[in-house]
């Protein structure tokens, strides 16, 4: 296991904490999200089932052991644990780098509680330092593309790629952020897109970060 990896262990594993017994949950998706799922099942915690956001996720939970449910089958979550790309000091993220940001998205929607697990590298003061994934209709990938040109940005087509909706992702490069909420709502506002890994409208409510002098729990500071 890398350092990275150490780190991504300690927030996966304080995140089983907060997991309710007899009750349902939404999982994620990513390389923490991995170690989360892998903690609960050794956690030995009686849950009620789990939703969860991609095809990924299902298969560990089903290696684990963990029941998956529906969305439809549950009426909200209390919880949802999740990763992200990156995550600022008001816990609006960045995510879709894995390609189930609009599952993660209803998911986290649907939860009273958001809990964001990462490791530090993942903490910055400003989003935008990685590409922001926006998923589309096959049929718009161009339009879109050049109307997120139009907003400052530099898409280029995820090759190889399909989401578990039949979705393309244009990973966009170079958008200014200053204004993220305003940015996620425009983007999604153009015709062919699905939505994109701006999390903003809902932020996470805590962030449970992996550091190397130990786990760190923040909530939004302003």
């Amino acid at each position: 296991m890398t350092s990275q990896d150490e780190l991504k262990c300690l927030a996966a594993r304080k995140a089983v904490e907060y997991v309710q017994e007899n009750e349902y949950l939404g999982i994620g998706t990513g390389s923490t999200v991995k170690f989360f799922i892998e903690a609960l099942a050794e956690s030995g915690l009686r849950i009620k089932g789990a939703v969860s956001t991609s095809v990924q996720t299902s298969e560990l939970m089903k290696k684990c052991g963990i029941h998956e449910v529906a969305l439809n089958e549950v009426n909200g979550l209390p919880l949802y644990v999740d990763g992200a790309d990156e995550v600022n000091h008001l816990l609006q993220m960045i995510k879709g780098g894995g390609g189930a940001l609009l599952n993660e998205k209803i998911v986290a929607s649907a939860s009273k509680q958001f809990i964001c697990i990462a490791d530090e590298s993942k903490y910055v003061s400003r989003l935008g330092h990685v590409p922001l994934p926006v998923e589309v209709t096959p049929n718009a990938r161009s339009l879109v593309a050049r109307r997120l040109l139009k907003l400052g940005g530099d898409p280029n087509l995820r090759l190889g790629f399909t989401t578990d909706h039949g979705n393309l992702i244009l990973d966009v490069n170079n958008l200014n952020l200053n204004e993220p909420i305003k940015m996620e709502n425009a983007i999604n506002n153009l015709p062919g897109v699905v939505d994109n890994g701006l999390f903003t409208n809902r932020p996470a409510d805590l962030l449970i970060l992996g550091c190397a002098d130990g786990v760190k729990v923040l909530t939004a500071q302003s």
